[in-house]
């Protein structure tokens, strides 16, 4: 049996006396948290973490929404005035590089603050952080509106600009973290998927609502660089309301758990696990794809295919590019949903797999000049990076699960105190798997930019993919589905004490 598999069973012994959960609509800092229990689940454990994952899924949807605006911006700047982006629609090679260098820098910074973004829920409670980190979308968005319509803006400006918003990659992991620790192992998965559909829908709504907005902007005014920076400026204030309504709703309604306080030996304990790096790379694989493909995918359709600009309808809502993140991102809590099942490794090898198949479709659609089978080989991909998504999520508690139980038998210990250990493990590992597979999304673009440079198509780089995913597929197996692998042949992993 595998660790995957022997983990999806019963739940951790607990003591019969647990005291009933009273469920309060506000928020407040929780001194007990025992949602393995099933007596404490069901008497409002249950209805206290679906709040907390509704204003949670609220505000992670607002910081993926941030993060990827850049992808879409850059595609109208160059109609705007400036001139560093003027080529964008003829496939001119520096315009192409410029526009992924700005949508990638975001990707890399959102990727740096994860790790941060996740030590802060033990240390200052997911409540509160999470009312100050979408309190903080508000900086790269008011400082876009400003600067874009400054027609002299250099392009280093809309850099630091473009950084800045990577603060709403970083509302993944403390998110996701702090929703962790809210249920119980058996339910982890689809919380977690829909935790994180949440917030990937953020980018397919930013791909969808900004092309339209920045049209509206033009028809109001005038078709010219004015126009557009009008444009451009409308569909960013767009989401100053709901940022604020985010902070506010997550101050007021979300909890905190006190057992969730940060201990330096489980960070110590998670990030000396292989496992933790072994995750981290199969993530760069699901999410590094498709956070990578989402902020570049309105690029490369926009080079590739630049007719598509004469087609007024397609070009409105930005050549259909919000459809990749959209199909992604539900795709996402069927990946976690069905790990649940039958485990998540086995979900995550058949997505590898299926993912070096799409590329190779990409690279038939170029071929064929083909922007039908180009669209549906992207969906494709876009579908199987959701679903790994939540497979790969799902296996993270899952395996200190395993690890905390193998532990806690062999030496005596109290399972309830052990699987508490094991959620606050398993919390920091999800930070740094988090941004290792975010900074993933960063080298995809990169490799995209510097192919196109030096070879003058792209590819190479989606040449390298493919091969990367199978590599992966193999780690997976190597790892985690090997008849030979085992719990009872997992390393033991001490626990920390609560």
């Amino acid at each position: 049996m595998t660790a995957i598999a022997a983990a999806t069973g019963t739940a951790p012994d607990v003591p019969s006396d647990t005291p009933a959960f009273e469920y309060r609509r506000r928020g407040r800092w929780l001194e007990h948290w025992e949602p393995d229990n099933p007596r404490f689940w069901e008497s409002g454990g249950a209805r206290t973490a679906r709040k907390n994952l509704m204003f949670s899924v609220f505000a992670e949807n607002l910081g993926f929404s941030i993060w990827v605006i850049w992808g879409t911006v850059v595609t109208s700047m160059g109609a705007a005035g400036f001139g560093f982006l003027a080529g964008l629609g003829k496939g001119d090679p520096t315009a192409v590089s410029n526009a992924l260098l700005l949508s990638s820098t975001p990707t890399l910074v959102g990727a740096a603050l994860r790790i941060p973004y996740t030590f802060a829920i033990p240390r200052f409670g997911g409540r509160a952080f999470t009312a100050f980190s979408a309190a903080m979308l508000l900086v790269p968005t008011l400082g876009l509106v400003y600067f874009v319509n400054q027609p002299g803006t250099p392009m280093w400006v809309f850099l630091v600009l473009a950084a800045l918003a990577g603060v709403g990659g970083g509302n993944f992991s403390s998110s996701m973290s702090n929703i962790n620790f809210f249920f119980p192992d058996g339910k982890k998965g689809a919380a977690l998927g829909i935790n994180a559909a949440g917030g990937n829908l953020g980018v397919a709504q930013t791909q969808l609502v900004l092309p339209l907005l920045i049209t509206l902007g033009t028809h109001l005014t005038a078709k010219d660089a004015a126009g557009y920076r009008f444009g451009i400026t409308l569909s960013v204030l767009v989401w100053i309301p709901f940022i604020l309504v985010a902070a506010f709703g997550a101050l007021r309604y979300m909890d905190s758990i006190a057992s969730a306080k940060s201990d330096g030996r489980s960070y110590r304990m998670a990030l000396t696990n292989r496992h933790t790096w072994v995750m981290a790379l199969l993530y760069v694989g699901t999410f590094g794809s498709f956070i990578g493909f989402s902020f570049a995918f309105p690029t490369l359709i926009k080079a590739n295919f630049p007719s598509l600009a004469n087609i007024g309808w397609i070009s409105t809502i930005g050549n259909l590019a919000f459809l990749g993140a959209f199909v992604g991102s539900f795709s996402r809590p069927f990946g976690g949903w069905v790990a649940d099942k039958i485990g998540g490794a086995k979900i995550t090898l058949c997505v590898f797999g299926g993912m070096a198949v799409s590329v190779a479709l990409i690279m038939a659609s170029l071929e064929l000049k083909s922007f039908p089978l180009y669209l549906i080989s992207f969906l494709v991909l876009f579908v199987m990076t959701g679903i790994g998504n939540g497979s790969t999520y799902r296996m993270i508690p899952t395996i200190f699960s395993a690890i905390s139980k193998k532990y806690a038998a062999e030496h005596g210990l109290d399972l309830t105190e052990s699987a508490a250990s094991a959620r606050r493990q398993a919390g920091a590992a999800i930070g740094v798997i988090g941004a290792v597979g975010a900074s993933g999304g960063w080298l995809l673009q990169q490799a995209l930019r510097l192919s196109n440079i030096h070879y003058h198509t792209m590819a190479p780089a989606f040449w390298g993919y493919a091969v990367a995913f199978l590599v992966m597929g193999a780690v997976t197996w190597w790892f985690y589905l090997r008849t030979s692998f085992a719990v009872e042949r997992m390393p033991s992993l001490a626990y920390a004490k609560v």
